[in-house]
């Protein structure tokens, strides 16, 4: 009887032991994939920081071609109305003038 008890207790003994060895093999495979999706969090963090830094640039630069932009139609505008003043002072009816561009 005690050899029986005995061959049970090493039966669960080493029922025990393998699934310990299960749960620390599946502990280390979690491990592996937690640490994996660390890394390409990080590098996607990374990634996110780059793209912030390149819109940043490009919105500077729209903004700084926009008022280039505006600073030229306000040039524009003034040497038009510029040769508009000098076609009427100078007696001829600009198009501008007389109902606009054609």
């Amino acid at each position: 009887m005690a050899r029986k008890a005995a061959a049970a207790m090493d039966g669960k003994s080493s029922e025990l032991a393998r699934a310990m060895a299960e749960a620390e093999a599946r502990e280390e495979r979690l491990r592996q994939q937690l640490e994996a999706a660390l890394a390409r969090v990080a590098v996607a963090e990374e990634a996110e920081e780059r793209l912030c830094v390149q819109l940043g640039e490009l919105e500077a630069e729209a903004m700084e071609e926009a008022l280039e932009y505006q600073q030229h139609v306000r040039a524009l505008s003034e040497r038009l109305a510029f040769m508009d003043g000098v076609l009427r002072s100078s007696g001829l009816q600009s198009g501008v003038a007389a109902g606009g561009m054609h």
